[in-house]
C-alpha cells in the first residue's frame, strides 16, 4: 500500500505526538536512582531529601534577596496531634507526613487538601500490654509507590501511597520487651531497615533488621553488641566485638540501640548505621574491667544486601555518659589536601565533629565544636579521644560537658556544598555525674522499669551564658565559620538551600532564615508554638514552597523545660504550615503561652505516708509527665488534671488504658493501694507547688502588664 507524502507526513506527526504523550504519562519510578538525584527540585523523597542526607535543596527561587517576602500559603490544623517532630516527604505533588500515634496523612502539596489518612491504631495494639515509648515519630520513607512507617509498638508497615491502604505489616521485636520505635525507616535497594530505642528501659541488646520492601520478609539482622558467648556468636563481627567487653555484660543487655542515623551510600553501595549508648550508661556495671565495648557509639558500615560487617569507627569507646552516635550521617565529597575524598560528616552527642573516609572508615579529622570536659582532643594516630582524668567519675562526682542531651541531638544537621558548611543545631549544657551510693556489683536494670546506673545533678557552672546556638561549621578547615547564640534550648533541625539560606525553627515558636555565609537573620516568623521538626522545601509548577510541622516535641518537651516555655499539653494548635513568596492564607493566631494551675482540693485529706509511697510509683510516670509533675507539651500536667481527683476515673486511665488512643499506656499490674498512694503524691505535689505558681504568675504580670489572655487559667 502506498501513501502520499502528505498522508505519510501526517502519520509520522501523529506517531510522534502519541510517542510524546506516552512518555509524559509514564509514571516516575521513585527508586534508588531517583532518591540519589541531587539535581531534582520538585520532590523531597527521603528523610534528608536524598540518600546523601544533606538536607540541601538546589532551588533558589527563595533567596537572600526576597526571603523577607515569605508568607503563609496554606496550613492544616492538627487538633488531635501533639509533639510533631517529623520530616514530611513530597512525591509527585503529594506531601506525606506522620503525626501523633503514627497516623500518616497524604495532602495535596499545593493546596493542603487532605487526600487520605492512615491510622495504624497504635492504641489498640498497645492494649493492656506493658509499654514504654513515645507518641511522636521522626518520619517515614517512600520507595516505588509505597510508604513505610514504623510504629511506637514495634510494627513496620508498608502503605500504598495512592490509596493509603495497608499492604503488609511485620512485628520487628518481641512485644514483651521494653523497646519502642520513634525513628524513620530507611529504604534502599528494595529493602527497608529499622532499629529501635529502649536503652534506658531495661537490659536491652540493640539490633537493626532489613526487610523486603515488596513482601515484608526478613532478609537480614545485625546485632550491635555481642550476646552471651555460651550461646555462640552470630558472626565474626560479634566474636571480635566480644573481646572488647568484660564481665557478664550480656546480663545487662549492653545497649547500642540504633534508633536514628541510617544512611545509604549509593555511590559505594554501602549502608551506614549510627549506634547507641551503653545499657546501662555506667561502664563499671556492664563491663567492670573496662574495654571499648564495640559497637557502642559508632558508625558501622554494612553490606546492604547481606548485613555483613565491613568496618566501623567508634566515637566514644567504652562510653559512660549517654554519648550515642545516632545523629545524622551526611555524605559529601570534599577537597582535602588537593584531593577529592568521599567522606562522612558526623556531629554526635560527645561534642566532636568527625570527618571520616567512607571507603575505609579511617578518621580524617576531628575537632570539638563545643566545650568537652570529658576529653581534651582526638588522638589522630589511634582515632580515640584523650580522656580527662576523673571524667568517668571513678573516685568522685565530676562535671561533664556536654550533658546527656549532647552537643547535638537528633535535630537535623544540614550541609550546603555551595558554601562548604554544615549547619548544626548545637546545645551547650553541663551536668554532674556520680555513682556514689550505687551498689555497682549487684545493680541490675529491670524490664520496663529500666535504670542507667548513675546519678545526675546540676553542674557547678554552665559552659556558656546561653544554652544553645546555631553553628555553621567548616568540615575541611575543622573550624567554626559563624555562630548565632540562642537563649532557648532544644531547637529544631536545619534546611539549607542554593538561595544562600539556612532555615531553622526554635522552641520559642520562631521560624528563622539566616544568610548561609554569614549567619545574619534575614527573615523571622512567629508560628505561636514551639518547633522541633525540621523544614523542607520543594518546587511545583515553577513555585517554591517551604513546609514545616509545628508542635514542640521530643524528650526535652516533657515536664519542666516545656512547662517554662508555656507550651502546655493540648493548649496550642499543632499545625502543618507551608510558605511561599506570594502566600496569602489567613492563619488564625494561637493563644499566648499557658501555664497550668495546680489544683488544690480542700476535701482531699493528704496522707503523707501514702504520698511518700506514691513518690516511688511516680518513677514510672516521670518519663512523660516530667519530674516534679511539671507537665509539658507531650503529656498533661498531673497537678492540674481533674482525673486524679476521682478514684475510679484515675484507675480507668492508669490501669485499664482508657486513654491508650491518646498515647497513655496502661499499667495493668498496678493495684488499688499503689493507685491511691499515687493520688496522694499528686495532691501533695499540687498543694506544695501552688505558691510557686502564684508567685510566677504575679512576676509575669508585673513584667508584662500589657499582655492579657490565658495566663493562669
Amino acid at each position: 500500500m502506498k501513501f502520499s507524502s502528505k498522508t505519510l507526513s501526517l502519520v509520522i506527526t501523529l506517531s510522534l505526538l502519541l510517542s510524546c504523550c506516552a512518555e509524559e504519562v509514564q509514571p516516575t519510578i521513585y527508586n534508588d536512582e531517583a532518591i540519589s538525584n541531587e539535581d531534582q527540585t520538585s520532590d523531597w523523597l527521603a528523610y534528608g531529601r536524598t540518600h546523601n542526607e544533606r538536607r540541601f535543596s538546589p532551588v533558589d527561587d527563595i533567596n537572600v534577596n526576597n526571603v523577607a517576602d515569605l508568607k503563609v500559603d496554606w496550613f492544616m490544623d492538627l487538633p488531635n496531634d501533639v509533639g510533631l517532630v517529623s520530616t514530611p516527604l513530597v512525591v509527585n505533588g503529594v506531601l506525606y507526613f506522620t503525626g501523633t500515634m503514627n497516623i500518616i496523612r497524604a495532602v495535596n502539596a499545593v493546596t493542603g487538601k487532605l487526600i487520605w489518612e492512615f491510622d495504624p491504631e497504635v492504641g489498640k495494639h498497645i492494649g493492656n500490654k506493658r509499654q514504654i515509648g513515645w507518641a511522636h515519630n521522626r518520619g517515614i520513607s517512600f520507595y516505588e509507590g509505597k510508604l513505610f512507617t514504623a510504629t511506637w509498638d514495634g510494627r513496620l508497615i508498608a502503605i500504598d501511597a495512592k490509596t493509603g491502604s495497608e499492604l503488609w505489616t511485620v512485628v520487628t521485636f518481641d512485644p514483651k520487651r521494653s523497646l519502642y520505635i520513634t525513628g524513620a525507616p530507611k529504604v534502599f535497594k528494595g529493602k527497608v531497615l529499622i532499629g529501635n530505642g529502649g536503652t534506658e528501659n531495661g537490659p536491652t541488646r540493640g539490633f537493626v533488621t532489613a526487610y523486603d520492601a515488596e513482601t515484608g520478609a526478613e532478609i537480614w539482622k545485625f546485632y550491635i553488641v555481642p550476646g552471651n558467648p555460651a550461646a555462640g556468636f552470630e558472626n565474626e563481627a560479634m566474636e571480635m566485638a566480644a573481646k572488647t567487653w568484660t564481665g557478664e555484660w550480656w546480663k545487662h543487655g549492653g545497649g547500642g540501640n540504633a534508633w536514628h542515623g541510617f544512611t545509604y551510600d549509593a555511590d559505594l553501595d554501602v549502608l551506614y548505621i549510627g549506634t547507641g549508648n551503653g545499657s546501662p550508661w555506667n561502664r563499671k556495671i556492664r563491663s567492670p574491667e573496662g574495654g571499648d565495648n564495640l559497637f557502642l557509639c559508632s558508625i558501622v558500615a554494612l553490606n546492604p544486601h547481606t548485613g555483613e560487617y565491613l568496618w566501623h569507627y567508634q566515637t566514644t569507646p567504652g562510653e559512660s555518659w549517654d554519648y550515642n552516635s545516632n545523629m545524622d550521617i551526611i555524605l559529601a565529597d570534599l577537597m582535602i589536601d588537593g584531593e577529592e575524598v568521599k567522606v562522612i560528616l558526623h556531629a554526635p552527642k560527645n561534642g566532636f565533629f568527625y570527618v571520616i573516609n567512607r571507603k575505609t572508615g579511617k578518621l580524617i579529622s576531628a575537632e570539638p565544636f563545643v566545650e568537652t570536659t570529658w576529653a581534651s582532643h582526638i588522638d589522630m594516630k589511634t582515632g580515640k579521644p584523650v580522656e580527662i582524668e576523673g571524667a568517668r567519675y571513678e573516685n568522685s562526682p565530676f562535671d561533664i560537658t556536654p550533658n546527656p542531651w549532647g552537643a547535638h541531638n537528633w535535630h537535623a544537621m544540614s550541609y550546603n556544598p555551595q558554601t562548604g558548611l554544615a549547619y548544626i543545631p548545637t546545645l551547650h549544657q553541663a551536668v554532674n555525674f556520680s555513682d556514689e551510693g550505687i551498689d555497682l556489683e549487684n545493680w541490675q536494670a529491670v524490664e520496663f522499669s529500666g535504670g542507667i546506673g548513675v546519678r545526675m545533678s546540676g553542674a557547678e557552672s554552665e559552659p556558656r551564658k546561653y544554652p544553645a546556638s546555631l553553628q555553621a561549621w567548616d568540615p575541611v578547615k575543622q573550624e567554626l565559620a559563624w555562630s548565632v547564640p540562642q537563649d532557648v534550648f532544644w531547637n529544631g533541625g536545619t534546611l539549607t538551600t542554593a538561595g544562600n539560606l539556612v532555615f531553622q525553627g526554635r522552641s520559642d515558636g520562631k521560624l528563622l532564615s539566616y544568610h548561609a555565609k554569614t549567619g545574619e537573620v534575614v527573615w523571622t516568623y512567629d508560628v505561636g508554638l514551639g518547633i522541633s521538626a525540621p523544614p523542607i522545601t520543594y518546587k511545583i509548577k515553577g513555585k517554591q514552597y517551604l513546609s514545616i510541622l509545628v508542635g514542640f516535641g521530643g524528650g526535652y518537651s516533657r515536664g519542666g523545660p516545656s512547662y517554662s516555655l508555656g507550651w502546655a499539653y493540648r493548649k496550642h494548635m499543632n499545625r502543618l504550615i507551608t510558605f511561599s513568596l506570594d502566600g496569602n492564607a489567613d492563619m488564625p493566631a494561637l493563644p499566648p503561652p499557658f501555664f497550668p494551675k495546680p489544683l488544690v482540693d480542700s476535701n482531699f485529706m493528704i496522707d503523707d505516708a501514702l504520698a511518700l509511697e506514691g513518690a516511688k510509683e511516680y518513677g514510672k510516670c516521670r518519663n512523660c509527665h516530667g519530674g516534679g509533675m511539671y507537665g509539658g507539651s507531650m503529656a498533661p500536667d498531673l497537678r492540674a488534671s481533674l482525673i486524679p481527683l476521682v478514684k475510679e476515673t484515675f484507675a480507668a486511665v492508669v490501669r485499664d488504658g482508657a486513654r491508650n488512643q491518646m498515647g497513655m499506656p496502661s499499667f495493668p499490674d498496678i493495684n488499688d493501694d499503689q493507685l491511691e498512694a499515687l493520688r496522694h503524691f499528686i495532691r501533695k505535689g499540687a498543694k506544695q507547688t501552688l505558691p510557686q505558681y502564684e508567685h510566677m504568675i504575679k512576676n509575669m504580670a508585673t513584667k508584662e502588664k500589657s499582655k492579657t489572655g490565658t495566663l493562669g487559667h
